[in-house]
Protein backbone atom coordinates (compact mmCIF):
# COMPACT_ATOMS: atom_id res chain seq x y z
CA UNK A 1 0.00 0.00 0.00
CA UNK A 2 1.05 3.60 -0.82
CA UNK A 3 2.31 5.53 2.20
CA UNK A 4 0.04 8.24 2.89
CA UNK A 5 1.77 11.45 4.72
CA UNK A 6 1.00 14.76 3.52
CA UNK A 7 -0.49 15.46 0.25
CA UNK A 8 -1.22 18.16 -1.27
CA UNK A 9 -4.05 18.52 -4.81
CA UNK A 10 -6.50 19.81 -6.50
CA UNK A 11 -10.05 18.76 -5.60
CA UNK A 12 -13.61 17.79 -7.04
CA UNK A 13 -16.74 18.21 -5.73
CA UNK A 14 -20.00 16.64 -5.07
CA UNK A 15 -22.42 18.33 -3.35
CA UNK A 16 -24.65 15.89 -1.98
CA UNK A 17 -25.38 13.73 1.09
CA UNK A 18 -25.80 9.94 1.69
CA UNK A 19 -23.95 9.07 -1.93
CA UNK A 20 -24.27 4.85 -1.34
CA UNK A 21 -22.26 2.87 -2.58
CA UNK A 22 -23.85 1.83 -5.42
CA UNK A 23 -23.93 5.45 -7.09
CA UNK A 24 -19.66 5.25 -6.17
CA UNK A 25 -19.63 2.02 -8.16
CA UNK A 26 -22.73 -0.32 -9.23
CA UNK A 27 -23.22 -3.22 -8.45
CA UNK A 28 -22.73 -4.83 -12.01
CA UNK A 29 -19.19 -3.66 -12.17
CA UNK A 30 -18.17 -5.75 -9.15
CA UNK A 31 -17.46 -8.98 -11.20
CA UNK A 32 -13.43 -9.06 -10.45
CA UNK A 33 -11.52 -9.71 -7.23
CA UNK A 34 -8.31 -7.44 -8.05
CA UNK A 35 -8.12 -3.83 -6.44
CA UNK A 36 -7.27 -2.09 -9.99
CA UNK A 37 -9.27 -1.28 -13.27
CA UNK A 38 -11.98 0.09 -11.04
CA UNK A 39 -11.61 3.72 -11.76
CA UNK A 40 -13.41 4.35 -15.36
CA UNK A 41 -16.80 2.81 -13.18
CA UNK A 42 -16.54 5.15 -10.26
CA UNK A 43 -19.97 7.02 -10.07
CA UNK A 44 -20.55 5.43 -13.53
CA UNK A 45 -24.19 5.99 -13.45
CA UNK A 46 -23.61 9.79 -13.36
CA UNK A 47 -20.74 9.71 -15.41
CA UNK A 48 -22.22 8.04 -18.72
CA UNK A 49 -25.89 8.15 -20.31
CA UNK A 50 -27.02 4.27 -21.36
CA UNK A 51 -25.70 4.57 -24.56
CA UNK A 52 -22.09 5.18 -22.96
CA UNK A 53 -21.87 8.48 -23.66
CA UNK A 54 -20.23 11.09 -21.46
CA UNK A 55 -22.69 13.55 -19.38
CA UNK A 56 -20.60 16.40 -19.50
CA UNK A 57 -22.09 18.92 -16.76
CA UNK A 58 -20.83 15.94 -14.12
CA UNK A 59 -18.05 17.22 -12.12
CA UNK A 60 -15.91 14.06 -13.06
CA UNK A 61 -16.31 14.68 -16.52
CA UNK A 62 -14.84 18.13 -16.56
CA UNK A 63 -11.31 18.06 -17.74
CA UNK A 64 -10.01 20.43 -15.73
CA UNK A 65 -11.11 17.82 -12.86
CA UNK A 66 -9.17 14.86 -14.55
CA UNK A 67 -6.21 15.49 -12.08
CA UNK A 68 -7.93 16.14 -8.82
CA UNK A 69 -7.52 13.83 -6.02
CA UNK A 70 -9.20 15.30 -3.13
CA UNK A 71 -12.82 14.95 -3.24
CA UNK A 72 -15.31 16.84 -1.19
CA UNK A 73 -18.72 15.79 -0.76
CA UNK A 74 -21.96 15.26 2.05
CA UNK A 75 -22.78 13.75 4.85
CA UNK A 76 -23.04 9.87 5.27
CA UNK A 77 -20.65 8.98 2.22
CA UNK A 78 -20.19 5.25 1.27
CA UNK A 79 -23.32 4.35 3.27
CA UNK A 80 -25.10 1.15 1.98
CA UNK A 81 -24.03 -2.24 1.29
CA UNK A 82 -20.01 -2.72 2.68
CA UNK A 83 -18.54 -3.23 -0.62
CA UNK A 84 -14.90 -2.66 -0.68
CA UNK A 85 -14.70 -2.10 -4.48
CA UNK A 86 -16.37 1.48 -3.53
CA UNK A 87 -12.88 2.51 -2.45
CA UNK A 88 -10.94 0.38 -4.85
CA UNK A 89 -12.80 2.49 -7.53
CA UNK A 90 -11.99 5.77 -6.09
CA UNK A 91 -8.10 5.00 -5.22
CA UNK A 92 -8.24 3.68 -8.94
CA UNK A 93 -9.47 7.10 -10.58
CA UNK A 94 -7.19 8.98 -8.31
CA UNK A 95 -7.86 10.32 -5.29
CA UNK A 96 -6.19 9.66 -1.79
CA UNK A 97 -8.40 11.95 0.08
CA UNK A 98 -12.11 12.08 0.79
CA UNK A 99 -13.63 15.09 2.81
CA UNK A 100 -17.18 14.80 4.27
CA UNK A 101 -18.52 16.11 7.38
CA UNK A 102 -19.28 11.97 7.83
CA UNK A 103 -19.04 8.90 6.52
CA UNK A 104 -20.83 4.99 6.79
CA UNK A 105 -18.58 3.23 9.15
CA UNK A 106 -17.86 -0.01 7.07
CA UNK A 107 -16.61 2.70 4.04
CA UNK A 108 -14.97 4.68 6.63
CA UNK A 109 -12.86 1.31 7.57
CA UNK A 110 -12.50 -0.23 4.20
CA UNK A 111 -10.96 3.23 3.00
CA UNK A 112 -8.17 3.12 5.55
CA UNK A 113 -7.26 -0.24 4.99
CA UNK A 114 -6.68 0.70 1.13
CA UNK A 115 -5.05 3.65 1.03
CA UNK A 116 -7.50 6.35 1.03
CA UNK A 117 -7.79 8.84 3.97
CA UNK A 118 -11.56 9.74 4.95
CA UNK A 119 -11.60 13.24 6.72
CA UNK A 120 -14.60 14.32 8.25
CA UNK A 121 -14.72 18.11 8.90
CA UNK A 122 -17.66 20.22 10.34
CA UNK A 123 -20.46 21.33 8.22
CA UNK A 124 -19.80 24.34 7.71
CA UNK A 125 -16.06 23.90 6.81
CA UNK A 126 -17.33 21.19 4.33
CA UNK A 127 -20.37 23.82 2.85
CA UNK A 128 -17.33 26.75 2.53
CA UNK A 129 -14.64 23.97 0.98
CA UNK A 130 -17.66 22.48 -1.45
CA UNK A 131 -18.21 26.17 -2.41
CA UNK A 132 -14.49 26.82 -3.18
CA UNK A 133 -14.00 23.70 -4.82
CA UNK A 134 -17.17 24.02 -7.22
CA UNK A 135 -15.89 27.96 -8.08
CA UNK A 136 -12.32 26.79 -9.24
CA UNK A 137 -10.85 23.72 -10.51
CA UNK A 138 -7.34 25.41 -8.98
CA UNK A 139 -8.35 25.06 -5.74
CA UNK A 140 -6.52 22.86 -3.77
CA UNK A 141 -6.29 21.29 -0.63
CA UNK A 142 -3.35 19.91 1.71
CA UNK A 143 -4.26 17.10 4.19
CA UNK A 144 -1.07 15.94 6.49
CA UNK A 145 -1.94 13.08 8.40
CA UNK A 146 1.35 13.33 10.80
CA UNK A 147 -0.31 17.13 12.07
CA UNK A 148 -3.86 15.66 11.51
CA UNK A 149 -4.62 19.14 9.40
CA UNK A 150 -6.38 20.09 6.64
CA UNK A 151 -5.26 23.46 4.87
CA UNK A 152 -5.99 25.74 2.18
CA UNK A 153 -4.65 28.92 0.63
CA UNK A 154 -7.65 30.95 1.67
CA UNK A 155 -7.53 30.50 5.40
CA UNK A 156 -8.99 27.14 6.12
CA UNK A 157 -6.70 25.24 9.20
CA UNK A 158 -9.29 22.33 10.69
CA UNK A 159 -7.94 19.47 13.02
CA UNK A 160 -9.17 15.84 12.37
CA UNK A 161 -9.70 12.77 14.31
CA UNK A 162 -8.48 9.17 13.06
CA UNK A 163 -7.69 6.05 14.56
CA UNK A 164 -3.75 6.01 15.64
CA UNK A 165 -3.69 2.35 14.69
CA UNK A 166 -4.81 2.75 11.30
CA UNK A 167 -2.80 6.46 10.87
CA UNK A 168 0.19 4.24 11.52
CA UNK A 169 -0.77 1.84 8.88
CA UNK A 170 -0.95 4.73 6.08
CA UNK A 171 1.86 6.68 7.39
CA UNK A 172 4.18 3.47 7.22
CA UNK A 173 2.19 1.99 4.05
CA UNK A 174 1.05 -0.74 5.39
CA UNK A 175 -2.05 -3.06 4.01
CA UNK A 176 -3.08 -5.92 6.60
CA UNK A 177 -0.92 -7.78 4.54
CA UNK A 178 1.86 -5.79 5.05
CA UNK A 179 1.34 -5.80 8.74
CA UNK A 180 1.53 -9.66 8.47
CA UNK A 181 4.61 -9.92 6.83
CA UNK A 182 6.12 -7.66 9.65
CA UNK A 183 6.16 -11.00 11.54
CA UNK A 184 7.11 -13.16 8.78
CA UNK A 185 10.02 -14.38 10.90
CA UNK A 186 8.50 -15.07 13.95
CA UNK A 187 5.64 -16.70 12.06
CA UNK A 188 8.33 -19.37 10.62
CA UNK A 189 9.97 -19.94 13.48
CA UNK A 190 6.02 -20.61 14.88
CA UNK A 191 5.29 -23.30 12.01
CA UNK A 192 8.99 -24.50 12.56
CA UNK A 193 8.32 -24.79 16.48
CA UNK A 194 5.02 -26.71 16.23
CA UNK A 195 6.12 -29.10 13.47
CA UNK A 196 9.14 -30.28 15.98
CA UNK A 197 6.67 -30.51 18.53
CA UNK A 198 3.06 -31.16 17.47
CA UNK A 199 4.33 -32.85 14.03
CA UNK A 200 1.84 -36.38 15.00
CA UNK A 201 -0.99 -34.12 14.37
CA UNK A 202 -0.18 -33.13 11.49
CA UNK A 203 0.69 -36.06 10.02
CA UNK A 204 -2.49 -37.46 11.54
CA UNK A 205 -4.57 -34.93 9.80
CA UNK A 206 -2.41 -35.52 6.76
CA UNK A 207 -3.24 -39.35 6.96
CA UNK A 208 -7.11 -39.21 7.74
CA UNK A 209 -7.55 -36.82 4.79
CA UNK A 210 -6.78 -39.73 2.31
Amino acid sequence: MRAFTVHSGTTAAIDMANIDTDQIIPKQFLTRIERTGYGEFLFHDWRYRPDGSKIETFILNDPERSGATILITGDNFGCGSSREHAPWSLLDHGFRVVIAPGFADIFYNNSLKNGILPVALPPDIVRIMIGRSIASAAYEVTVNLIDMTVTDDTGIAAGFDVDQFRRHCLINGLDDIGLTLQHEKSIAEYELRERRERGFLTRSMHNSAR
